[in-house]
């Protein structure tokens, strides 16, 4: 129940026959409250969703014949005043003076806080100041149950002051309670608590690098792995562990911060084998680091580019570094290479060499690796002009290869030459 729709509607009606929120709802849901709140204040524009009042008793239906004689049946007398509505319904009520009366009810009944967090960031003044002074009553341990609804609120214009006291509460309180919310499966609250376990220096830096080096989450990559190599960090017996952990990450990010960290261990010589690295950042890095030990890398990628099967990505860092006249020829003759991964970063070496050929680029353009496709056509694209419309027409026909016909499409759109729609095209 994350948004207002049907099912939301039905547990507000549920709340209000008499149902407690557990009952009518996913309480655990940060999204569910929201979308309870919502729904209480547009109940009355839903005025068919409400059922009989608890107490009315069961009043037949007349039947056609006491309708044509004009019968309606009996009415019981209606009850003098409405009952008032549940506690936690009356705290999403429209009636501001009724949200605030209700806050009351939150002192004894903990499982009503949620409610008391979303009137924190209530447009009414007096409602938001009461429910902000019974807040930051609370102990701050009771805060991180409510973590995610807290950080979900404080996305709107009034929705600071909870997020304060619960970041307080974190960098105050038990370590272990800060631990368990790293484990926490929404995405802003755990980068806080890991934000905030960081601060404290709650995780050792094998954790931390195990954390970069595991996870998903690229901010999460970032702040563990700096955090795990972080200047002035005492090196500890598992130093060297916990950089070979980040070096072998699958993540760019996280390896190229292993590859800066070498230059402070100083294994500027462990640096060497990166050059040679899929992603450009890493190879970057590992120049970066080899040049501070006064080690020039560019003699050391043409020895690796000697054995572009063992080291593909060695043509890509040629380019990055190497020169022109020298280097060239070189990475002209790596493109003809059997393995498709020399290939694409031969490409690559040579767009960052900026020496790309059209006529000796364009056959690539049928080549079987799809990868090479893609890198072919990103090198062609600012000589699309030139490459002739037949050529391109042809390989965008419909018997040929997907990753050939969405080069040939891309090439004529960057000429200015889109491709006509033709019968059977997929």
């Amino acid at each position: 129940m994350d948004g207002w729709d049907g099912e939301t509607m039905r547990a507000v009606v549920r709340v209000c026959e008499g149902a407690t929120p557990e009952e009518a709802f996913d309480t655990a849901s940060a999204g569910a409250w929201s979308a309870f709140d919502t729904g209480v204040r547009n109940l009355d524009d839903r005025p068919w969703l409400w059922t009989r009042p608890p107490g009315e008793p069961v009043r037949p239906a007349p039947t056609l014949l006491d309708r044509l004689r004009g019968r309606t049946g009996s009415r019981p007398a209606p009850p003098a005043s409405p009952p008032p509505p549940p506690p936690a319904v009356a705290l999403c009520h429209r009636d501001g003076r009724a949200r605030e009366a209700a806050l009351d009810a939150v002192r004894t009944a903990p499982e009503l806080r949620p409610l008391l967090v979303v009137r924190c960031a209530d447009w009414a003044a007096p409602v938001r100041e009461k429910a902000r002074k019974l807040l930051a009553e609370l102990p701050g341990g009771d805060l991180f149950p409510l973590a995610e609804l807290i950080l979900r609120l404080s996305r709107r214009a009034r929705g600071d002051f909870a997020r304060d006291l619960l970041e307080d509460a974190l960098r105050e309180g038990p370590a272990a309670e800060v631990l368990v919310l790293t484990g926490h499966p929404d995405r802003a609250t755990y980068r806080l608590a890991y934000r905030i376990a960081v601060e404290r220096g709650l995780l050792t830096p094998m954790e931390l690098a195990t954390t970069a080096a595991t996870c998903g989450d690229v901010t999460l990559q970032d702040l563990c792995a700096e955090a795990a190599v972080r200047p002035g960090t005492a090196p500890g017996p598992d130093a060297a562990a916990v950089l070979d952990r980040l070096l072998t990450a699958r993540s760019p990010r996280v390896r190229s911060a292993g590859v800066t960290a070498l230059r402070r261990a100083g294994r500027h010589g462990d640096a060497e084998r990166f050059l040679a690295d899929r992603s450009a950042l890493v190879r970057a890095c590992a120049r970066y680091v080899l040049r501070q030990d006064g080690v020039d890398p560019l003699p050391l990628c043409r020895a690796l580019c000697t054995e572009p099967a063992a080291h593909p990505g060695a043509a890509a860092g040629l380019g990055e570094c190497g020169d022109r006249a020298a280097d060239a020829g070189t990475l002209w003759a790596l493109v003809e290479h059997p393995l498709p991964a020399v290939r694409l970063h031969a490409i690559g070496g040579l767009r960052a060499l900026d020496v790309v050929v059209r006529e000796r680029l364009t056959p690539l353009l049928d080549d079987p690796s799809p990868a090479v496709v893609r890198a072919a056509t990103r090198a062609l694209l600012p000589e699309a002009a030139g490459i002739p419309e037949r050529l391109l027409r042809e390989r965008s026909a419909p018997d040929r290869p997907r990753a050939v016909r969405v080069a040939a499409d891309r090439l004529l759109r960057a000429a200015g030459r889109q491709r006509l729609p033709e019968p059977g095209y997929r």
